[in-house]
């Protein structure tokens, strides 16, 4: 068995090896595509990469298969291929990720994709790293260099290879934001010092430089971003707020393309300055999503054996395509596409399927949530509530397995567990649901430049999540912007039209009418006015062309990921 085991297990490894390195390859990019502002192979490098892993993952499984034909599900075999990767694996400084690496081709390859904890790398692996003060992954500043020093050794230290439009205005703002937000409530002792990570973090048009401050006899965190214009680099803010700290590495953001020897320590020191930020989270933010998803996998089977609740099904209007239920003491949704569709749906499984294989592989701009997909997922049976039973059995019993005292389901995704935004606006005050109109509009405004059409933009559709932002999580009608064809209402001019009880105008595939958003977007009537008013954008076919024009020109409209009134240059292009 060894002797057959040990050559599969090379081969699993040199396909791990070819993952790391091209990972590392697409991420190396990423600095030369922000210094020639070449928008348009940034973002095919970042799809590139997010292909990466499921292109390396189905070439391997088939020779897996091949080579292993009848014996493909054969426990022992497997036992000893892992034994033999294990040694292979041992010593790496990312032995997670090739942990990770391994279960997925053990998953792929075996019949019926067990989650067999014997035969994968479930519990293992390592959860964090130390940062060693001397760590050669940081850049120190000593307090006694004084400020404008460390900030003029900072633009020193992180060169771009492209002009400043400004640094000594960079320089000039930036010591302002330290002295206004640190040294107006602490005061500069022994020992206070700054840290960065010397690896940037690059998404979309800007890169971000992540550190801390000692300061108070605690770890004060901060992220300057900067941008590439026409006119060159700058300093586009400084953020201490923890809040938006935690939104840029939010679940609705894309992957930051990150330099990473040691994944791990990358993490360690992430998870120092946003703490409540959990290891798969972080992990997810830095493109190891299938690692991330190893990590939430572990959390779920730990907070099962901590917990007692009962999985039930999820609040609020049930879907015309999915099922959704969830675990009342876990912040995650399950949703499952159902086996039949009511009208108007009209897709198959397969469509809806490639709906959220597009959204994993897009921009999420901070407003649609990332998901992680599973198969043969199994809970613990005394665990599903009668009800929830009942209404999976009624739509998606062709999805369910009943295998000893576990429920199997055979394809579902997770998804943070939100507020629907519908179930929100009944309960809220007229404060709360002004903000959440305002918020919900430029979701879609969002989704629009970013070149997504959600579709049916009910705000059942919509949820809240901690920070109140209203983020989109239905995706089976999500169209590309740039395909949809916007239109203004033609004018009824005859007694016919005027009183026909159906459209009297031809309309055609992916035909839209803003105009009649109006209708039916926000029916609070404490709300709507003000919603009608402030989004006005929203229901004018003219300015969704424009955008579509835009995009269709090849520009990368970029998202902010924090308020423009805290921009150093508000309204700079970029």
């Amino acid at each position: 068995m060894p002797q057959r085991a040990q050559p599969l297990a090379n081969r699993i490894f040199e396909g791990f090896l070819t993952y790391t390195e091209t990972f590392k390859t697409y991420t190396r990019l990423a600095p030369i595509y922000f210094a020639q502002r070449n928008w348009q192979a940034t973002q095919l490098n970042h799809r590139q990469r997010l292909r990466l892993y499921k292109d390396l993952l189905f070439q391997l499984v088939k020779v897996f298969q091949q080579i292993l034909g009848a014996d493909s599900g054969n426990s022992a075999i497997w036992t000893a291929i892992r034994d033999e990767y294990q040694q292979l694996i041992g010593d790496r400084p990312d032995v997670e990720l090739a942990e990770t690496f391994f279960n997925s081709v053990f998953r792929k390859t075996f019949p019926n994709n067990p989650l067999d904890e014997e035969l994968m790398f479930v519990m293992e692996g390592y959860r964090s790293c130390e940062i060693r003060e001397n760590s050669e992954l940081l850049h120190t500043y000593p307090a006694e260099m004084g400020l404008e020093q460390i900030i003029r050794q900072i633009l020193d230290d992180f060169d771009f290879g492209v002009p400043f439009m400004d640094r000594e205005k960079d320089a000039e703002f930036l010591v302002k934001g330290v002295k206004k937000v640190i040294l107006t409530r602490y005061q500069v002792e022994v020992g206070t010092k700054t840290q960065l990570l010397k690896p940037v973090f690059y998404r979309n048009k800007a890169a971000y430089l992540i550190g801390r401050t000692f300061v108070g006899k605690k770890w004060m965190p901060f992220i300057i971003p900067f941008m590439h214009g026409p006119k060159g680099v700058y300093v586009d803010t400084l953020i201490f707020d923890p809040n938006l700290m935690s939104h840029l590495f939010s679940f609705t953001r894309s992957y930051f393309m990150v330099e990473a020897e040691v994944p791990s320590q990358i993490i360690g020191f992430l998870s120092s300055v946003i703490p409540h930020k959990k290891i798969h989270e972080l992990y997810n933010a830095i493109g190891f999503n299938k690692h991330g998803k190893t990590l939430f996998y572990r959390e779920f089977l730990h907070h099962l054996d901590t917990s007692s609740d009962g999985f039930v099904i999820a609040p609020g209007i049930k879907g015309m395509v999915m099922t959704v239920f969830a675990l009342p003491s876990l912040n995650i949704v399950f949703k499952l596409i159902k086996d039949h569709f009511e009208p108007p749906k009209n897709m198959t499984r397969q469509e809806v399927r490639e709906k959220y294989k597009l959204v994993s592989l897009h921009d999420r701009v901070g407003r649609m949530a990332d998901t992680h997909e599973f198969e043969y997922f199994k809970i613990p049976l005394d665990r599903v509530s009668e009800d929830l039973m009942k209404e999976l059995r009624n739509t998606t019993n062709s999805l369910l397995q009943i295998k000893e005292n576990f429920l199997i389901i055979k394809h579902l995704y997770t998804e943070r567990k939100m507020v629907p935004l519908n179930i929100f606006l009944e309960t809220c005050s007229k404060e709360e649901g002004l903000r959440a109109v305002e918020d919900y509009g430029r979701a879609i405004l969002q989704l629009a430049q970013a070149n997504i059409f959600p579709g049916d933009m009910m705000t059942k559709n919509f949820g809240l999540t901690r920070q109140k932002r209203v983020i989109f999580y239905d995706y089976d009608e999500i169209e590309f912007l740039e395909q949809m064809n916007f239109r203004k209402k033609p004018k009824a001019e005859t007694y016919e039209q005027i009183y026909a009880s159906e459209p009297w105008y031809d309309i055609h595939k992916n035909d839209v009418f803003p105009e009649d958003f109006r209708r039916w977007m926000i029916g609070r009537a404490d709300l709507k006015p003000h919603f009608l008013e402030y989004h006005q954008d929203l229901f004018d076919p003219e300015y969704w062309n424009s955008l579509k024009r835009r995009i269709q020109n090849g520009e990368l409209i970029h998202a902010f990921p924090y308020p423009d009134e805290i921009r150093f240059r508000p309204g700079e292009p970029v």
